[in-house]
């Protein structure tokens, strides 16, 4: 069977965001199980550009792959190759609305094993592609009837409120003060490029669930010392990879309050190793860099469902 070639329109017409929330469990709970490998990302760096590369086995599927895209200042390029365990490639897929989608359903994923049960509302810092697909994730995941959105730029948060509003069909205020998307509010989202901390971590209430996922550079931090130490558990989507690519833990391992012996893995949580939530009134830290297993996986689903509906252009091999 010759291998397919996806789209970006043709990943986005092929899959939800339920679908694939329980494509990235399933992943994570094989992933603990030990019926796949993820291989953290490495970066190689050019004049004007970096490509980075990661991959994963995903046995459980039938399944290896990897993801590499460029970035450079005209942007990001991203791209997908799915191979079966013979080594055949059997599709290759644009790459970044599978990004977008996977990175929301991890959100969505540690929002089921680690936010309050009854939450209903959100704080999120973040108004770009990803802070789209993390919002749409969390109403999956929790009863969402209210979120708050800050950025820096008023147009952007204005539009991203009336906008998500409508496809979600719940209420979305853009708030003017870090504070407002943080104070009194069970879950806090940070999906920004930001290099510094969005917010200051005492404002924190008690029970809140922060997911940190805007940065995958060990010198950039969304989120601040102060939330790492106030923390009563940290959870990281992979705490090898994170070791690599955190920065936001950087600062609270310089001052003496945080090592990387109190994280656990969330595959670990799901597969009920781990605890991810001590207390009803634990503050939790959820930290995503993102791994090429989630890649893999949802791709794997989404390449079945072309073959299925035969979606696709062929490709001489």
């Amino acid at each position: 069977m010759a291998a397919i070639y996806l789209t970006e329109a043709d990943v986005d017409r092929l899959v939800d965001m339920p679908t694939a929330i329980d494509q990235v469990e399933e992943a994570f709970r094989q992933l603990g199980a030990g019926n796949a490998q993820n291989v953290p990302r490495v970066r190689a760096r050019g004049e004007g550009i970096v490509l980075h590369s990661m991959s994963s086995a995903a046995s459980y599927l039938g399944y290896v792959g990897w993801k590499c895209y460029t970035t450079t200042k005209q942007g990001a390029r991203f791209l997908m190759c799915l191979a079966d365990m013979s080594g055949a490639i059997v599709a290759l897929l644009d790459a970044d609305r599978l990004g977008q989608l996977r990175t929301g359903a991890t959100t969505g994923v540690a929002a089921e094993w680690l936010a309050p049960r009854g939450a209903t509302e959100v704080g999120l810092f973040g108004t770009g592609k990803q802070a789209r697909t993390q919002l749409a994730a969390l109403c999956v995941a929790r009863p969402i009837k209210r979120a708050f959105v800050y950025s820096r730029s008023v147009e952007r948060r204005e539009a991203f409120a009336n906008e998500m509003s409508q496809a979600l069909g719940i209420e979305v205020d853009e708030v003017d003060r870090p504070q407002d998307a943080v104070e009194d509010l069970p879950v806090v989202i940070t999906a920004t490029s930001s290099a510094e901390p969005v917010f200051q971590g005492q404002d924190l209430a008690e029970g809140t669930l922060i997911c940190a996922v805007g940065s995958n550079w060990p010198t950039r931090a969304e989120i601040d010392a102060a939330t790492v130490e106030r923390a009563d558990n940290v959870v990281c989507d992979s705490v090898e990879a994170c070791r690599h690519e955190a920065g936001d833990f950087a600062e609270a391992i310089a001052r003496g309050v945080f090592k990387y012996s109190r994280a656990v893995d969330l595959a670990a949580v799901v597969c009920g190793k781990a605890t991810g939530r001590s207390r009803p009134d634990s503050i939790v830290l959820f930290k995503s860099v993102g791994l090429a297993l989630e890649d893999v996986a949802l791709a794997a689903h989404i390449v079945g469902r072309a073959r299925v509906e035969g979606i696709g252009v062929a490709l001489p091999f």
